[in-house]
């Protein structure tokens, strides 16, 4: 299980600090899989990048983070190697670029398990259990990340990331270079961790909410570095209440509609600089139902059972 309460994450600038993460918080259950969904720039990276490998020019500005009853030290360097790649680990933005070009694959695989103490022996039947579940042969151990395809090495990284069977695994963007078909593959492997064990619960990272749809139980919206909405899958695909949560969803292509019957809807205007954010709610200046009640920081409203949105317009009934 995942704790999260009031992290705040900034990224040190010589103009002052960017609040790339504003006192998020969340929580994951075993065997869970969480979405994490917003336009670009809105923390979603910076926040799973923050959990499990924070270094300048990000530093950390409070709260705190609980892995399976135990108190994470995001913000200690050398304590968070104890935890890095065996109880939390993940599958980097670009893992399409993680390997070291100038090693075979099973060089690789040894050093980085040598690095973490562990003999490579011990875990060479469980690596070639692993490949076999990616669909990939045990001929690429004596092969350089350049003779496989990109999608090749995008789920060799899978198995890495996963080889020590992490309570916690982040998948960052890992769809976002894939064709449909890759990535659908790709989505059915990532559940496939959760659903055999190998993993007790992953937080999904994307921008796409249709790739959501397919494989997270909940999923938590973000806008400029705040916390919109958390909910089952259900609740944000079906009963969106945030008005950004709307107008995200309302920016999606539907099957068989074509655009010259209906237009797709995109949000005006752009997110606030977050170097100096403005006070409130954070979405005020792109809402379409701005007041003078979002100058103040919006509450947090309980609208359901495991559902939530930080808005002013928001009622219990919506």
């Amino acid at each position: 299980m995942l704790a999260v309460n009031g992290l705040k994450l900034y990224y040190k600038t010589l103009k002052g600090y960017v609040k790339a993460v504003d006192d998020v918080s969340f929580d994951l259950k075993d065997n869970e899989i969480l979405g994490l969904a917003g336009e670009s720039g809105c923390g979603k990276s910076t926040l799973v990048n923050g959990l499990i490998l924070l270094k300048p020019p990000l530093n950390y500005f409070g709260g705190n983070v609980i892995l399976d009853n135990e108190l994470l030290p995001i913000n200690d360097f050398e304590k968070m190697n104890d935890f890095r790649y065996k109880r939390l680990s993940i599958i980097p933005q670009y893992a399409m670029d993680a390997l070291n070009p100038t090693r075979k694959i099973g060089v690789y695989i040894k050093e980085v398990l040598k690095s973490k103490g562990i003999n490579y022996d011990s875990i060479h039947d469980r690596l070639i259990e692993r490949l076999k579940f990616v669909n990939l042969p045990e001929r690429v151990l004596k092969m350089y990340p350049i003779e496989l395809s990109g999608g090749m090495k995008q789920r060799l990284v899978m198995v890495i990331s996963t080889l020590l069977n992490p309570s916690l695994l982040i998948a960052d963007e890992v769809t976002s270079a894939l064709d449909v078909s890759s990535q659908k593959s790709v989505c059915l492997m990532i559940k496939g961790f959760k659903d055999e064990g190998i993993v007790k619960s992953l937080i999904f990272v994307t921008h796409d909410l249709s790739v959501l749809y397919q494989i997270a139980d909940r999923i938590m919206v973000m806008y400029a570095g705040k916390v919109a909405e958390i909910g089952t899958t259900q609740q944000i695909i079906e009963n969106p209440v945030h008005p950004y949560t709307k107008m995200l969803l309302s920016s999606l292509p539907e099957v068989g509609i074509r655009y010259t019957d209906t237009r797709l809807k995109g949000i005006p205007g752009r997110p606030p600089q977050l170097l100096n954010p403005p006070k409130g709610c954070r979405f005020k200046d792109r809402c379409p139902f701005y007041s003078s009640q979002c100058d103040s920081e919006p509450p947090k409203v309980q609208v359901e059972d495991n559902h939530i949105a930080y808005c002013w317009k928001v009622n219990k009934n919506d």
